[in-house]
């Protein structure tokens, strides 16, 4: 296992933890809360699709095909790239003024985060790998079988 993959998931140990929790936790009416579901609904499936097959509504405007997010194991030799996905969303590695088909989430997660905390300290880092592992969680739960 390579050290930045072993890095990534320490850290991200605690705050799967907290995700894994909120992802299972129950609303006053009794309903599931599913914290990837949500941010999977909000940033994901106007191009991916409702269902993660790469036909959201957005495809007609992208130039590039949104990717089956459904066979991400299966292209992988049955291995869910937990790592790769992660930095797919969060970002990471994207140069300044490189192409990239897709929203660099950790970008947009780190100033909703600024703006909903406002002067108020907290764990910039925290809060992005906290919303990319509910959603990388959610993800891996609707891989086809």
């Amino acid at each position: 296992m390579s050290t930045r993959l072993t890095a990534m998931l320490a850290l991200g140990l605690s705050t799967l933890v907290f995700a894994s929790t909120a992802v299972h936790a129950q609303t006053k009416s009794g309903a599931r809360l599913d914290a990837g579901q949500r941010e999977y609904q909000a940033n994901c499936s106007n191009c991916h699709g409702n269902d993660g097959k790469g036909a959201g509504p957005f495809v007609e405007w992208l130039r590039k095909s949104p990717p089956d997010l459904t066979r991400l194991a299966a292209s992988n030799a049955g291995v869910f790239p937990i790592a790769r996905v992660f930095d797919s969303i969060e970002g990471s590695g994207v140069t300044a003024h490189g192409g990239r088909d897709m929203p660099i989430w950790g970008q947009v997660y780190r100033i909703e985060a600024a703006e909903y905390w406002g002067e108020l300290p907290y764990n910039a880092e925290a809060a992005v790998r906290a919303r990319v592992l509910s959603l990388i969680d959610y993800l891996y739960r609707i891989q086809a079988r």
